[in-house]
């Protein structure tokens, strides 16, 4: 952590930043110059993944929750004086058929990857309306293409997707751009730990490049994203997907 007080050097908000993508993410951001605010609601790994880098600031926060929200929102910007990024990566997985997924299980998926991107992005607009900033809104492949045993954590994607649009279409004329980021299968340690062998080779038959990404490989499109050089892209979805979702019914069979 860096002294309180106004700078100039941007700073990005990262959500879900104790792990995976968003502490690629974030990594990536402090190799550019940023100062980045690490948001996770576990407490624990959070504080283990920020200990050994300069200029961040972890904060517990369920992005959920709006009270949690606005007070992290508070927080950074005593620390920063500012907001230039926002990137929207918290998310939970919950994989189950339709028939077992109850109220309670949807609406688990929902406040996080839904409701949590709209908390912590109306709580930035300020921020962000005066930095001329931008949001990058993480998804899924899973918002694309349907599939079996994702139907809340499928639909709450394909509506961060939505979403997207809705706010490049009306924060354009202030500045702020919104994109968004949808990854597909990648290579972490919960993939790891869940995909047998035989999940790993269907997933590589299917996919173009035949292999999984990694969280670094979208980590570069996410900061790429925020940087100047997509200074006239917003409201686009990027599938960082090795090509998976090109390929539509397509069988590997045939490729021969």
């Amino acid at each position: 952590m860096t002294p309180t007080g106004e700078t100039n050097q941007p700073t990005a908000i990262v959500t879900g930043a104790a792990r995976g993508i968003g502490l690629a993410t974030t990594k990536l951001f402090l190799s550019k110059g940023y100062r980045v605010a690490m948001v996770d609601r576990d407490a624990p790994e959070l504080k283990n993944a920020s200990q050994d880098l300069k200029n961040v600031l972890p904060v517990n926060c369920d992005v959920s929750q709006e009270d949690q929200v606005i007070t992290m929102m508070h927080t950074v910007l005593q620390w920063s004086g500012r907001v230039d990024v926002l990137v929207n990566n918290a998310g939970v997985a919950d994989f189950g058929p339709i028939q077992e997924t109850t109220f309670e299980r949807w609406q688990t998926v929902m406040r996080t990857n839904l409701d949590g991107v709209f908390l912590c992005s109306q709580a930035a607009l300020s921020a962000l309306r005066e930095s001329k900033g931008c949001i990058v809104n993480i998804a899924s492949i899973s918002g694309l293409r349907a599939s079996t045993l994702r139907v809340a954590y499928g639909t709450s994607k394909a509506a961060v997707i939505h979403l997207t649009k809705q706010q490049a279409a009306e924060l354009g004329e202030w500045g702020i751009r919104v994109n968004c980021v949808s990854p597909g299968p990648v290579k972490t340690k919960l993939a790891a730990a869940v995909h047998t062998p035989a999940i790993v080779s269907a997933y590589h038959d299917a996919i173009p490049l035949n292999r999984y990404g990694s969280e670094e490989e979208i980590a570069r499109v996410i900061v790429f994203l925020a940087s100047a050089e997509a200074s006239y892209l917003t409201g686009q979805m990027i599938a960082v997907d090795g090509g998976f979702d090109a390929t539509g019914v397509g069988l590997p069979a045939l490729r021969g």
